[in-house]
């Protein structure tokens, strides 16, 4: 297939590219702003308000959300050091005997293990979140290229036609300046 010469041809040709692609894959609608807010109450058992966020995310997720939001509030600086205080002194007075070494590192290895994947689960929440937000702005501007609502999941052939695309545009941009 004989690829377009000029620079209208090239975006009109990256643009019918991603268009086709998204055709062949309908599961992928939701990029086009077609979520739909779930129909029912916001009511869990016993008549308490539910986040409907809250309700769809995993109970391992809802937990390290939650060791995440504990770990970064400002008492827990405070405790760390108040237990580190105490370890201290308490195995000053025992005199530093071998397993207390090894009880110290095998829990400062498992609170941070632990808290690796809380951060990590934590930011991807945020930044997921943030993604969001950002396709939302594209999809409010009329002017703007919905194709990159939720890039970050576009598969890397997509990827790659809307950095072309890109490129392109930003060719054509130059050209006209």
């Amino acid at each position: 297939m004989a690829g377009p010469t000029r620079s209208d041809d090239v975006v009109a040709h990256r643009r019918q590219w991603v268009d086709r692609r998204m055709q062949q894959r309908p599961a992928l609608g939701w990029r086009r702003g077609q979520i739909r807010a779930s129909d029912g109450d916001d009511h869990g058992r016993f008549g308490l308000h539910v986040d409907p966020h809250h309700r769809h995310r995993t109970r391992s997720s809802r937990i390290l959300h939650r060791v995440g939001d504990i770990s970064a509030h400002a008492g827990a600086g405070l405790v760390a050091a108040a237990f580190v205080a105490v370890w201290v002194t308490v195995g000053a007075i025992a005199g530093f005997p071998h397993w207390w070494e090894t009880v110290l590192y095998s829990v400062s290895a498992s609170v941070t293990l632990v808290m690796v994947f809380a951060i990590q689960h934590t930011q991807s929440r945020q930044q997921r979140a943030t993604q969001r937000k950002l396709d939302e702005l594209l999809r409010a501007q009329p002017a703007a290229d919905d194709h990159l609502i939720a890039a970050e999941d576009a598969p890397d052939e997509e990827l790659q036609a809307l950095a072309d695309l890109n490129m392109a545009d930003r060719e054509h941009a130059g050209e006209a300046n």
